[in-house]
């Protein structure tokens, strides 16, 4: 049985897209719905149908539907196999739910996506403009509570081959800009590399300057967003 709430007039959607941030979100909004004692929803978007998403997707989507039931969210909304743009499917969720404020991660969409097609944040604003919206950075840290990793630094993927090489000066091959964390206690250039593809954030290994797959890798445990 829900907790009832005390304030109808105020009402949370948190927007998550899978990589390691969702659960960030979700933070940020559970802080704020807790604190206006007001209802909580958790929205994820994907254009393809929910019996083909892969298996780290699905789990992303199995964890965040578990957060949404540990915090007594109203509902965690899947709007799978969707191919409207992502700003027309939130403005219908924000309106058929009420919403108030939105929450979202800042790398929903990449610089150059903003130049060339237009901003989702300027879309959103035009479609639901008496919402609120807080755009919330990306993490330039990983959460290590070991030390095992030094300060990220500004670094780029070229690619060679069938693999990546890592670099920390721009140049026209310049696949992938990111941040480079180096694993304490090596001379080479062994440790985590964090960037943006086609909208999700990654972070993947590197060994001796070189990523071998794009492939996520997450460091630790999910975060533990139960909090006062």
């Amino acid at each position: 049985m829900k907790k009832f709430k005390g304030r109808m007039d105020e009402s949370i959607l948190v927007c998550v897209y899978y990589g390691p941030n969702g659960e960030r979100l979700i933070q940020r909004g559970c802080k704020i719905a807790h604190m206006l004692d007001c209802p909580l929803y958790i929205l994820t978007i994907d254009r393809l149908p929910f019996d083909e998403l892969d298996a780290e997707k699905s789990d992303y989507i199995t964890r965040w539907k578990q957060l949404a039931e540990q915090h007594n969210a109203e509902e965690f909304i899947l709007k799978d196999n969707e191919k409207r743009p992502i700003s027309k499917v939130i403005a219908e969720i924000a309106r058929e739910k009420k919403i108030t404020q939105i929450i979202l991660g800042q790398t929903a969409q990449s610089r150059w996506e903003q130049i060339a097609k237009g901003s989702i944040i300027n879309a959103l604003l035009r479609e639901i403009p008496f919402v609120d919206l807080h755009l919330i950075s990306v993490s330039r840290s990983l959460r290590d509570h070991e030390g095992q990793f030094e300060k990220g630094v500004r670094a780029y993927l070229t690619r060679e081959g069938e693999v990546y090489r890592l670099s920390f000066n721009y140049t026209k091959d310049v696949e992938f800009e990111g941040i480079f964390f180096k694993d304490h206690g090596t001379d080479f250039n062994n440790g985590v590399f964090k960037f943006m593809k086609d909208k999700e954030t990654l972070q993947v290994n590197v060994t001796e300057d070189i990523v071998k797959e794009l492939k996520h890798v997450r460091m630790i445990e999910p975060l533990d967003i139960d909090e006062d």
